[in-house]
Formats: structure tokens, C-alpha cells, sequence
């Protein structure tokens, strides 16, 4: 990201329970000591993870902490390359199973660890009770995880709320929410009379539910026990049957856990949120639900594998077709691997009209459609796709990438609509509570959204769910890709066991083993020209000032006696086998610390020069000093005086002449030289300035260039118009001509008028064609396109008054030629009779 300026990104693929989750945690926690600057908000990118996995992760069949949403966590980092800040992006939240669990599996990990580690006033202020007491927990038969504890989990879960500063008013909120769901699952309902209309029981359960959303029970009782309709003679109350009740009490539970779950994340990327310093450089991490395929398969299986599909996609794309495309447009031969392609598979999600997704949607706005019909409907339009398979009653098939999944469609209409009752909306929004007065104003605000709008209730969860999908598509493209393979090496979650069928499986279906052939046969290494000159050019033996950076990359290449398998030369770049590079890095290494230990002996030589100059110096100091004192010591009356040779006394003149001259002779050269060193800037900025001028001339004259084209080409296009419209009066004249020759003979007294109309013609044609010759000279200048304009508004004007004048003179010859006519019938009319009795014919 920092050598390129290019945003990056990391995608984690593999199947449920093969590590995602976790290495994208290493890859987080890497990129946060590397990028190490805010240690305070490093620190909450890590602890991200505890509140997203508490409310986002579950158990399954597969894994034990299997992610049921996806997430995309952005990076940001400042100019220096320092963390800056980041951003989470969430997908596809698995809602159902806050309502609805398989035998084995668990709800979202936050409603155990709350129910197991709750203080104790806020046990009392939720009237809070056991996991086994909640419909909602207890109906998979599954409440623990082996080596978990739940309740220590909790007061991680509470710590990591106070590192991201969510208050303690808002965090009593939030677990009065999910206690209101719990207490939701609770409610029952009972007949009301014989039609088997029911309505909510009032229980424990319903006013504890009431009392946590902030609402009276008598209002959430009757928002789920009947809906209104709107009709021309007013509102009517249709009350609920039995699953119809059960239907919207689950709706509303599933409404609040998730809203509760956006709310979370905002709150995270809140206190995340990219400062100042963004420089607009980031790394992106791709952490969303691997492949699934369980014995039963619903509505989340299928967009979670659909969603696998797409990504494989993105993985094939980058790695094998941009490859090849690479290879052949720099014209480098000899590298095809065969790969397997899913682009057939997405086909059959994505197809419009005939499409999986197109008529799963087609189905909800038909009122006789169900889960069987979809079924049938599928099998019926879809039996021809190589990827579709049909199966009994509600089963179908899709052959994945990743191997074959079955899926049933029990449900698949009403986990794809997910709507909510008016009613309940209107019932949070008039609540005592924050959070359900947030929730409700949030989806109403989205039913003022178009129709076509992903935010939009009017659009269905495949819908939102594929339009988020390519968003997000469209958002790695332009990022440079980087993808991690996570393997799955048993079936039963155990450490230290390798089933080899597993992972040769997996191995094959993700395209590993392909991209391993392409690494091999192909060239992973590649520079351009100038990069590899630049970075390897000082290696040559001899070097040529002139040569141009290929030849450079040749003869480098050729010093070290690279064989030609190992490299092939491309149009602008280099490409180089695996390992080739490490070769040339060690050479690179070695010659840079030679050069290095080389600098530093010449430094070390130098320093001690100075040393030993320096230690002169001093000790001429102290001797002067020592002959000077020793001077003012001896008695004036002894008359005694200190003898210093005269040689000794001229020698130290001259070293203090020299220093001083060395000192003047050095000012003067750092001056010379910061006098070069500005002139030589001032000749860069010059130069700088005169290149950036030619680039604008250039680029001013290929525009021109450019205009000129267009036109000559809007000028050739108005010839060939003009040429194409005298045609039909050329013709009509013809014609004209034609009807003048055969009426001469008996109209000569009108063949001056279709004469001067033929000389007009011919003079205004030939005065036209010269018009437009001279008007589409090269040598002609900028404005000829407007004389053409010109031009051609006065052919019109001739041509319209021309085509009146010859349409009259056409009528007059016609009109004769009729009374002609009529004469020479006249004379045979009478014999008629007689020549139809001749042929034997009745005159009838």
C-alpha cells in the first residue's frame, strides 16, 4: 500500500469452521502492531471483535463460534502509514435464528452469556431468568459449549462497552432489548372463538416484554392478536389465527435483535471514525460466512452459498483470467491453465427473467404462490441448467463450486419477504424507550425510500442482499487483491487430525491446486523495465550510459547466467520464475553491505585524520600556554629570559598561517557550493517548468489535432448528406425529362417550362458541388464547418422552392396528357361492342 499508493485487500475464503473468524483476527492484530501510531484506537480495532462475535456468532453443527453475518473491516492509516482509523461494514445478519434453532445448535452467544453472567441488579431490573426458561434458547436442546465459560464471556463483553465508551444509560437499554426478546418467545396465545382467532395470553411473559420495550401490555397484546386493513368504507380489524400471531410476535423479535445489532456496529464505527490524517489509503479485511451444507438446507444456506459463489468468482477472475490476459497482451506465450470456471452456477442465481433469484422475487407478489409452487415453479423453468437439479416435492438441487447442496423451500417465501406489521412499527415508535423509538423511526424513514432502493421494505431480502453484494463487489475491485484459503482439516473439530478426502476436497473445489499449477508454469515475479533497471542496473560489471533499461534487464540477466526458461521478456515488463527473484535480492544485498562496510572504513579513516589533527592542535595550545607562564614566572631582577629557537617560533607561525588559510579555503568552497547547489535547484525548477509547459502544448495540440478530426469528419458527413439529397430531385428531373420528350411531339407548346427547370437544375447543382469543393479544402481553416452550415440552409431554401415549381409544372404536363387521353378513348370507345364480339366475348 505504501510503495504502490494502491488500496489493498485481504479475503478470507473456506468452509464453516475452517478458521476465517480467526486468522482474520491475526491479520488485524498484525496490521495493528505494523501500523502501530494510536495505541488507543489500535486497541478498540482489536477489541472489535468481542462485541461483534457475541452478537453476530453462534454454534452450529459446524463450528462452534461460526460467524452468521459477514463483515467487511477497512483499515485506514495516515501519509505515514500509522492507523488512523476504520470501518466496519456488515452483511446479511442470519435473523431467523433469534426465532428458530436446529437440534444442536445455539442462538447468538450474547443471550447465554447474559443469561449466565448478569449482575444481579440487573438480573432483578430485567426480571431475568435461566437459559432453559426461554422458548427461544431451549427448543435446539443445546444451552452450553463444551470449554466455554459464559459468564466470564459476559464480563469481557461488558469491559470491551466501556472501551468504546458506550454509556452505562445505553447499555441497560441494550440489554432490556434483548431480554424483551427472550420474554417475546415466551408469549403464547389462545382460541378465541370458533374460527380459531387467538390472541396474546395475558401472562408473565407478555408484561415483562411490555414493561422492557416501554410499552402498556395491552398494546402489545393487541398489535399481535390483529392487524388493520385499510378499504374504501373505512379501517377493519382482522384478527390473527394461530400461526399468523406467532408469525408477528417472531417478526417483532427479529426486528429488534437485528436493529439492535446496526445500532452496535454504528456505535463502533462511531467511536472508529477516520480522522484528520486519512489519507485516503487503506487495507480491507473480508471476513464473511464460509460455504455451508447441512443435512437440511433453508433460505440462509442459499444466499450464504450464493454468496461464496461470487467471491469465487473475484478469486478466479484475479487469479487466473487476469493473468492470462496479462500474459497475452504483454505477448508472452506458453502459460494456460485450466481452470474450473463457476461463472455457469452464478448464471443460474443471477439470470433475469429465468433466474433463482428472479423467480424466487416474481413469486411475492403472486397471492396463490407457497413454498410447494416456488418448488414446482423452479424445477419447471430451471431443469434445463446444467447447474439445476430437481428432486421431490419441495427439495432442489444446485451444484456448487464447492460440491452439490440440496435445499428445501419450506419457508424460503416468508424468510424472503420478512416484512413487519404496521402495527408493530407504530407501537415501538409511540414506546417510552430510546432504542424502539430509534428502530421505528429508522424503517419508517426507509419506507420514504424508492421502490428501488436497497434501504427500501417494498425490496425483498435477496434483492437487498445481492445489491449489497455487488457493492461490495464493486469495492474490492478497486482494491489489489490478497486471499487467504483456510482448510478444514476434520469433520469433528479435534486437534492434531487430518482427513485427507476433507481436504483434497477442498483443495480442488477452491481453486488452490489450479492456482498452484499457474504459480509454477507462470512467471509470479513481474517488474517493468525501468523498475528492474533502477532496482538491479548497478549489479553490471560494465555499464553503458546510453543503454535504454531493457537492454540494462538483458544484460543483468544475462551476467548472472539466468536461463531462458527461467524469464521471459514482455512489451513493458519482466516476468521471472519463482525463486528467481530471491537470487538476484541476495546479490543486490550482498554488493549494498560491501559498499556499506567499504563507507564506513573511509569514514573511520577519516575520522581519525581529524582525531590525530585535532590532538595537534591541542597540544600546541598547551605548550605555547605552558612557555608563556613559565615566562611571567622568572624574576625581573634576575634578568633571566627563556631562550625559544627562532626555528621552533617560525614553524608554529606558519601552522597557524596554514589553519587559517584552510579554514578561509574551506568557508569559501561550502559557499562556492551552497551558491551551486541553489542554482542547480533553480535550473531543476526551470526545466520542471518548461516540461510541464511542453506537456501542455502537447497537449493543447492534440486537442486541436483532435477538433480538426472531428471536423473533417462532421464536413464529410454533411457532403455525403447534401450529395445524398439531390438525388431525388436528379431523379425527378429524369422523370420530368422523360414525360417532356414522350409530350413534344403533341405539347410543344409547354416544353419551354420543363426546359429552364432542367437548365436551373444542372446550373444550381454545378454551382453546389463547387461550393462544397472549395469549402472542404484541407487548407481550409476552423471556420469552413460554419460555411458548410451556411451551405447547406441555402440548398434547402433553393430545394423547397425548386420542389414547388417542378411539382406544378408536373401537374400541367400530367393534365394534358390525361385530356390526350380522353380524345384518342373517345374514337375507339364506340367499336367496343364489335371488337369483344370478334373475340367472342359478351360486351357485358
Amino acid at each position: 500500500m505504501m510503495n504502490d499508493g494502491v488500496n489493498q485487500s485481504l479475503m478470507i475464503s473456506g468452509e464453516s469452521g475452517a478458521g476465517k473468524t480467526e486468522t482474520a483476527k491475526f491479520a488485524v492484530q498484525y496490521l495493528a502492531a505494523l501500523g502501530g501510531g494510536n495505541v488507543g484506537i489500535e486497541c478498540q480495532i482489536l477489541q472489535t471483535s468481542c462485541l461483534l462475535e457475541a452478537f453476530g456468532n453462534s454454534k452450529t453443527s459446524m463450528n462452534d463460534n461460526s460467524s452468521r453475518f459477514g463483515k467487511l473491516i477497512e483499515i485506514h492509516f495516515t501519509a505515514a502509514g500509522k492507523i488512523c482509523g476504520s470501518k466496519i461494514r456488515t452483511f446479511l445478519l442470519e435473523k431467523s435464528r433469534v426465532v428458530q434453532l436446529a437440534n444442536g445448535e445455539r442462538s447468538y452467544h450474547i443471550f447465554y452469556q447474559l443469561c449466565a453472567g448478569a449482575p444481579q441488579a440487573l438480573r432483578e431490573r430485567l426480571n431475568l431468568k435461566m437459559a432453559n426458561e426461554y422458548n427461544y434458547l431451549a427448543q435446539s436442546d443445546c444451552l452450553v459449549i463444551n470449554g466455554v465459560d459464559d459468564a466470564q464471556r459476559f464480563l469481557k463483553f461488558m469491559e470491551t462497552l466501556d472501551i468504546f465508551q458506550i454509556s452505562k444509560g445505553e447499555q441497560d437499554q441494550a440489554f432490556a432489548m434483548l431480554a424483551a426478546v427472550l420474554w417475546l418467545g415466551n408469549i403464547s396465545f389462545h382460541a378465541i372463538d370458533y374460527e380459531n382467532h387467538v390472541e396474546a395470553s395475558n401472562d408473565e411473559a407478555l408484561i415483562n416484554a411490555a414493561r422492557l420495550i416501554g410499552c402498556e401490555p395491552h398494546e402489545l397484546k393487541e398489535a399481535l392478536s390483529a392487524r388493520r386493513i385499510q378499504t374504501e368504507e373505512g379501517n377493519i380489524v382482522e384478527k390473527f389465527t394461530m400461526q399468523q400471531a406467532i408469525d408477528a410476535r417472531d417478526a417483532l423479535a427479529k426486528f429488534i435483535y437485528a436493529s439492535l445489532f446496526d445500532w452496535l456496529v454504528e456505535q463502533i464505527n462511531n467511536l472508529l471514525e477516520v480522522g484528520k490524517q486519512h489519507t485516503g489509503w487503506s487495507i480491507s479485511i473480508l471476513d464473511i460466512y464460509g460455504f455451508e451444507s447441512f443435512k437440511k438446507n433453508s433460505f440462509e444456506q442459499f444466499c450464504i452459498n450464493y454468496a461464496n459463489e461470487r467471491l469465487q468468482q473475484h478469486f478466479n477472475r484475479h487469479i487466473f483470467k487476469l493473468e492470462q490476459e496479462e500474459y497475452e497482451l504483454d505477448g508472452i506465450d506458453g502459460v494456460k491453465v485450466d481452470f474450473a470456471d463457476n461463472q455457469e452456477c452464478l448464471d443460474l442465481f443471477e439470470k433475469k427473467p429465468i433466474g433463482l433469484l428472479s423467480l424466487l422475487d416474481e413469486d411475492l407478489h403472486s397471492p396463490d404462490a407457497n413454498d410447494a409452487t416456488l418448488a414446482n415453479k423452479l424445477k419447471q423453468n430451471l431443469n434445463g441448467m446444467a447447474c439445476f437439479k430437481g428432486d421431490k416435492g419441495r427439495v432442489f438441487g444446485v451444484r456448487h463450486f464447492a460440491g452439490e447442496v440440496l435445499y428445501d423451500t419450506n419457508d424460503f417465501l416468508k424468510k424472503n419477504q420478512d416484512s413487519l406489521n404496521p402495527e408493530l412499527i407504530e407501537l415501538l415508535s409511540s414506546c417510552n424507550g430510546q432504542l424502539p423509538q430509534l428502530f421505528a423511526i429508522k424503517m419508517l424513514n426507509q419506507t420514504l425510500e424508492p421502490a428501488t432502493s436497497l434501504d427500501s421494505p417494498n425490496q425483498s431480502v435477496s434483492a437487498k442482499f445481492k445489491g449489497k453484494l455487488f457493492k461490495l463487489m464493486q469495492r474490492l475491485e478497486k482494491t489489489k487483491p490478497h486471499f487467504i484459503c483456510c482448510i478444514k482439516p476434520n469433520r469433528k473439530q479435534l486437534p492434531g487430525m487430518y482427513e485427507e478426502d476433507l481436504v483434497s476436497q477442498q483443495l480442488r473445489c477452491s481453486g488452490v491446486l489450479e492456482a498452484v499449477r499457474m504459480s509454477r508454469s507462470g512467471y509470479p515475479t513481474r517488474m517493468t523495465h525501468q523498475e528492474f533497471a533502477d532496482r538491479y542496473g548497478f549489479l553490471l560489471l560494465e555499464t553503458n550510459e546510453s543503454q535504454d533499461p531493457l537492454s540494462i534487464s538483458v544484460a543483468v540477466l544475462k551476467q548472472f547466467n539466468m536461463l531462458p526458461g527461467m524469464y521471459q521478456i514482455g512489451y513493458t515488463k519482466l516476468y521471472l520464475r519463482i525463486g528467481l527473484i530471491g537470487v538476484l535480492e541476495d546479490r543486490r544485498k550482498q554488493v549494498l553491505q560491501t559498499g556499506k562496510y567499504t563507507d564506513e572504513a573511509n569514514k573511520g579513516s577519516t575520522l581519525l585524520t581529524a582525531i590525530i589533527g585535532l590532538q595537534s592542535v591541542i597540544r600546541g595550545c598547551l605548550v605555547r600556554k605552558h612557555f608563556s607562564n613559565s615566562h611571567k614566572l622568572i624574576p625581573s631582577r634576575s634578568k633571566q629570559k627563556l631562550d625559544i629557537p627562532n626555528e621552533q617560533s617560525s614553524a608554529m607561525a606558519e601552522l597557524q598561517r596554514r589553519v587559517v588559510d584552510a579554514e578561509a579555503s574551506l568557508g569559501q568552497k561550502q559557499q562556492e557550493n551552497a551558491t551551486l547547489q541553489e542554482q542547480l535547484q533553480q535550473y531543476e525548477a526551470k526545466m520542471k517548468k518548461m516540461d510541464e509547459q511542453l506537456q501542455q502544448s502537447e497537449a493543447k495540440m492534440k486537442k486541436t489535432e483532435e477538433q480538426l478530426q472531428q471536423s473533417e469528419a462532421k464536413m464529410k458527413k454533411t457532403e455525403e448528406m447534401l450529395r445524398k439529397q439531390t438525388a431525388p430531385l436528379q431523379a425527378s428531373l429524369a422523370a420530368a425529362k422523360k414525360s417532356e420528350g414522350s409530350a413534344m411531339e403533341e405539347v410543344g407548346g409547354r416544353e419551354n417550362g420543363v426546359s429552364s427547370l432542367v437548365k436551373e437544375f444542372e446550373q444550381q447543382k454545378q454551382s453546389f458541388e463547387d461550393d462544397i469543393n472549395k469549402t472542404t479544402q484541407p487548407a481550409s481553416n476552423m471556420n469552413s464547418y460554419e460555411e458548410l452550415r451556411k451551405l447547406k440552409r441555402r440548398f434547402r431554401a433553393w430545394k423547397k422552392d425548386y420542389k414547388v415549381r417542378l411539382k406544378e409544372t408536373k401537374a400541367i404536363v400530367r393534365k394534358h396528357r390525361h385530356q390526350d387521353s380522353d380524345k384518342t378513348r373517345k374514337k375507339w370507345w364506340p367499336n367496343r361492342g364489335k371488337v369483344l364480339q370478334n373475340c367472342g366475348k359478351s360486351p357485358s
